[in-house]
């Protein structure tokens, strides 16, 4: 069977597009191999009706939406290659060596990250330190918080500064914070600690101290982080997509990529994590994107 569209990725922004798929009767296909970004999440906010939901929950009630629609089918695979076949479509492989062809594709399938290089930080991320303050800010508002990053480091903690005024900024010997910047952050009375951080110390998740190389312990309860963020998977590259200068797959107002066929939408084109709603809007717009081209392709054809 030749369908209408895959969607790569089964995060808001490919639910979203598969439901406006759905509703537009395209023969979809939604690849959702459950490895996403915010599996450590335990709350998901900013997204009006849902602030607070679990991820998990979020994803069963979009699936549930989506079963409406006969024409949309999801797979619980994960999508190892992806190649053009003709001009007209791709074949898609499976991790179980399913083949799958389609007309044209959604790369929805968002961003890894690679946490700074601080011993048992995986251990309290997700918990008490998190990397998207509009996400996380305000359920540690006017705590004592530690900024950890490396050259970002000034842009969040001006950020957190909204929050809360009892920060401190941790460079983890990186000396990448520049001396203008340190005295301003110095001038409202946020603290710089350029040391090595040596570990972290908490139980359960939960942040109590961050100890440094020397064995000193500053007192913190959570905080934020700067992970290093990158494609979840190769197929942009692979199939020539270009990227913008941050990095993410660069599109037009309705997830169009430079490459015939193949459209983004979601972190992967964003290329910085993003709230639930922005995600799932954009996955709305590459969908209407794609029901677009086919419309006027589908309708050339007919004459």
């Amino acid at each position: 069977m030749l369908y209408d569209c895959a969607i790569i990725g089964g995060g808001p922004a490919g639910l979203n597009a598969a439901l406006v798929l759905g509703r537009s009767r395209r023969k979809t296909l939604l690849f959702d191999d459950d490895n996403g970004r915010n599996l450590v999440t335990r709350e998901s906010h900013g997204f009006i009706t849902r602030d607070g939901i679990e991820p998990e929950e979020f994803k069963r009630l979009g699936r549930k939406d989506i079963a409406k629609y006969d024409c949309v089918e999801i797979k619980e695979q994960r999508i190892v290659s992806v190649n053009r076949i003709t001009e007209t479509h791709y074949e898609l492989v499976t991790e179980n060596g399913d083949i799958f062809h389609s007309i044209k594709i959604i790369i929805a399938a968002g961003l890894k990250e690679e946490q700074p290089n601080i011993p048992d930080i995986e251990k309290f991320y997700g918990t008490s330190l998190f990397s998207c303050p509009y996400c996380d800010g305000w359920d540690l508002r006017d705590q004592p918080l530690a900024v950890i990053a490396d050259k970002q480091v000034f842009e969040l903690a001006k950020k957190i500064y909204t929050w809360s005024r009892d920060l401190i900024v941790f460079t983890n010997g990186e000396g990448r914070l520049e001396e203008e910047d340190k005295q301003k952050l110095l001038r409202k009375g946020i603290k710089v600690v350029e040391d090595i951080i040596d570990g972290l110390e908490g139980d359960n998740g939960q942040l109590r101290s961050v100890r440094l190389e020397d064995g000193t312990l500053i007192d913190r309860v959570g905080g934020f982080v700067t992970p290093l963020w990158s494609h979840a998977t190769p197929f942009a590259k692979e199939l020539g997509c270009k990227l913008s200068e941050h990095g993410g797959i660069l599109t037009d107002g309705y997830g169009r990529t430079n490459v015939w066929n193949v459209y983004a939408a979601g972190d992967a084109s964003l290329i910085v994590p993003s709230q639930l709603v922005i995600a799932a809007g954009e996955g709305s717009a590459a969908a209407i994107g794609v029901n677009g081209d086919l419309v006027n392709e589908y309708f050339e054809k007919e004459q």
